[in-house]
């Protein structure tokens, strides 16, 4: 490692004049004066004090929505869905009017008559099947089908129950083949054949 050598008097006094022209690379920063705080507006002669924020409550849900609440069942049931006698009322008339006007008011008497009580769906549909090709190949034209309007078996839970799953269906089974290539016209019974819980089903004559 090369020693250090000391400057001459001529050296040193050159770098003398060289270090007074030159100018420091970072000047240093004033610091920027805090400003003074605002003096609080005074009301008689006296500052204005704000007055203490109020303490926050705590928050409490109502009893009735609070966690493991049983929820209480509505008393109002809601249906949206048309009735089974207003899905067959809005099929279009394709038999005799005066005839269907003498049918719904009990005046024509069935020829067949078939009772799907305590059956299940999956029993229902193929005896209801049977019943209606039997009786239009004996040439009958007026048949009477027996749901009963069914038991309200509603639990009261957030979705509802239909009451009456086979008069809810019967509609559907109308208008599935091989039935409805059969089935001419088909409304609720005439209260003296059973009114809501039995449906009337015309047939189609046989060719």
């Amino acid at each position: 490692m090369a020693r250090r050598r000391t400057l001459r008097p001529d050296e040193r006094e050159l770098w003398d004049k060289v270090a007074r022209t030159a100018e420091p690379m970072h000047k240093t920063r004033k610091a920027p004066e805090p400003p003074e705080p605002a003096a609080a507006p005074e009301v008689s002669g006296r500052p204005l004090i704000p007055p203490p924020l109020p303490k926050p409550q705590p928050f409490r849900l109502p009893a009735s929505l609070r966690l493991g609440t049983k929820a209480r069942p509505s008393a109002t049931k809601v249906d949206l869905a048309p009735t089974p006698a207003e899905a067959l009322a809005a099929a279009p008339m394709r038999m005799d009017a005066g005839t269907h006007k003498s049918m719904t008011r009990g005046k024509v008497s069935p020829e067949a008559r078939l009772d799907l009580h305590g059956l299940t769906l999956s029993e229902a549909h193929p005896e209801l099947i049977r019943f209606l090709m039997n009786a239009q190949s004996d040439g009958k034209r007026l048949a009477l089908v027996i749901t009963g309007k069914g038991k309200d078996r509603d639990d009261g839970g957030p979705i509802p129950s239909r009451i009456g799953a086979l008069r809810h269906q019967l509609p559907h089974w109308l208008a599935l083949p091989p039935l409805r290539h059969i089935v001419l016209q088909a409304s609720q019974a005439h209260l003296k054949h059973g009114g809501a819980g039995a449906w009337y089903i015309y047939l189609r004559r046989l060719r």
